[in-house]
């Protein structure tokens, strides 16, 4: 009875320890990126021995990975993809939520996934690519899917990536520059005038804009057959003509 009593405690300081660990890991990826974190810096934020990391993940390289993985999920129950719309909602209002919660978790600051996205983006190491697109690759499906039936029945495959892609541009670029201001260290505010909206605001309004933009593209859509591309001629590029 002793013995079974001591080892259901030490899997459970052994599961606590791991899940200190990662939390630690996640806000400092997040500060400093891969290259410039240690061991030291972790284990001494999660109160764990130095050997920790290995131990329990085998190295930084994982702990990396799952580090990330670990931020991803809990933004993910914060804030749900759906935004608390129903699945058979019209599509519309699907969309709205999606836009809602995508933004919400990129300016919640206790979002850790985002911040290491963009140092992997400036220093890469490879180590999220396979991790990341297994996780992230249903969710970008899944908005394909939502502006494919606001497109309707038969929607060009290219003009589906490019309403998506027009999409998320408008959710990332104002609360990218945002988030990035208040983290900037040293800086009591963000730099330029205050926004003065909210991020519910700003959601409804790229909703707004992006139905409108859905619906100017499906009903001028022009199949590839008469699409015009301009011609290079003598290294200047020609206005095109029709024939």
């Amino acid at each position: 009875m002793g013995k079974d009593i001591r080892m259901r405690k030490q899997r459970k300081d052994a599961q606590e320890t791991r899940q200190r660990l990662l939390a630690a890991a996640a806000e400092i990826f997040a500060e400093r990126g891969f290259w410039e974190t240690t061991h030291a810096e972790i284990c001494r934020k999660a109160e764990a021995n130095i050997a920790a990391v290995n131990y329990h993940f085998g190295g930084k390289e994982n702990l990396y990975v799952q580090a990330w993985k670990h931020a991803f999920d809990r933004s993910l129950q914060t804030h749900p993809a759906d935004g608390g719309v129903a699945s058979d909602a019209p599509v519309s209002e699907r969309l709205r939520g999606w836009i809602l919660a995508f933004m919400q978790r990129i300016v919640d600051p206790d979002n850790y996934e985002v911040e290491i996205m963009h140092k992997e983006m400036a220093n890469p190491t490879g180590l999220l690519n396979e991790t990341m697109h297994r996780v992230l690759e249903p969710m970008r499906q899944h908005t394909l899917s939502i502006v494919r039936e606001l497109l309707g029945h038969g929607a060009d495959e290219r003009q589906v990536h490019f309403c998506e892609m027009s999409i998320m541009g408008q959710c990332f670029g104002p609360l990218l520059h945002l988030r990035r201001a208040r983290k900037t260290p040293g800086m009591a505010h963000p730099v330029g005038p205050p926004v003065p909206f909210a991020v519910e605001d700003l959601a409804y309004h790229i909703t707004r804009f992006s139905l409108a933009g859905v619906r100017g593209v499906r009903d001028t859509a022009e199949t590839p057959s008469k699409s015009v591309k301009p011609r290079r001629q003598g290294g200047r590029v020609s206005k095109p003509r029709r024939s």
